[in-house]
């Protein structure tokens, strides 16, 4: 299932959802050349991506981490390993990953600035960011491997937009072989399943968690970015543009919930 869109419209320009696209875009074409260049690419994850054994100390200096052919990353103790928790959230691994995190961002991203304000969401987006960082770093704190990627805020956007707008349509992309179909589903479910899913996805490793093992994809910062929206929004949200959004909300489609 891919998200298209929302039956979900702003009151105001989401100002700073373009700006954090337009950050993550420039960081993967200026920083990380777009994919094209595998040295460059390389570079950027091993030097800014979050390694959860180089925080917390407990991944041997000099252990080598195979990313591609021919090339490594290198556990080190550098003083910027420090800022990656918030570098890593603006990195992406390949074409496929920053689109489909761009694309979740977009129809989800919006709807949650129009109730905080554009200030508060700057710091809920990256406080999300860390608490997902952070989440990973507690299930596996020995990982040489390279973290990357913005679905750990991300994450904490859509928890935040179940709990603001569970009822709301999402129109959803379902691809079955050569058969397309878009249908509209309830905001809870499309979020409740996706989050389901990540946890199902992350059981395993919890059993088989080393340097060798794991997907490559950090599900449980997925989890902790998610918690961390569900947990936050309350203390985020603004209750005035909140109100105003459900009374138009109610004026443009007065049958809805």
């Amino acid at each position: 299932m891919i998200p298209l869109s929302d039956d979900n419209p702003t009151l105001r320009s989401p100002v700073i959802t373009y700006l954090f696209l337009g950050a993550i875009g420039a960081t993967w074409v200026l920083v990380q050349g777009a994919g094209f260049n595998p040295m460059v690419l390389a570079a950027s994850v091993c030097n800014l991506g979050l390694v959860p054994g180089e925080l917390t100390g407990l991944a041997p200096e000099g252990f080598p981490v195979q990313i591609g052919e021919g090339l490594a990353c290198v556990v080190d103790r550098e003083p910027i390993n420090t800022l990656t928790p918030l570098t890593s959230m603006f990195l992406h691994g390949s074409w496929s990953h920053i689109l489909g995190n761009c694309l979740f961002f977009w129809v989800f991203g919006n709807n949650v600035e129009d109730s905080m304000g554009r200030l508060r969401f700057i710091l809920f987006y990256i406080v999300c960011g860390l608490a997902a960082a952070a989440a990973q770093v507690l299930v596996d704190p020995s990982s040489p491997i390279p973290m990357v990627g913005a679905s750990g805020a991300i994450s904490g956007v859509m928890g935040a937009y179940l709990l603001l707008y569970p009822r709301v349509r999402v129109n959803m992309l379902f691809i079955f072989i050569i058969f397309f179909r878009v249908i509209p589903l309830p905001a809870w479910l499309v979020l409740l399943y996706w989050f389901g899913l990540q946890v199902i996805t992350g059981l395993p490793q919890l059993n088989s968690l080393s340097a060798e093992g794991g997907s490559g994809v950090a599900v449980w910062a997925h989890v902790g970015g998610f918690v961390a929206g569900l947990v936050l929004i309350k203390f985020f949200e603004n209750p005035r543009l909140t109100r105003q959004r459900s009374g138009w909300r109610h004026r443009l489609h007065p049958d809805h919930p």
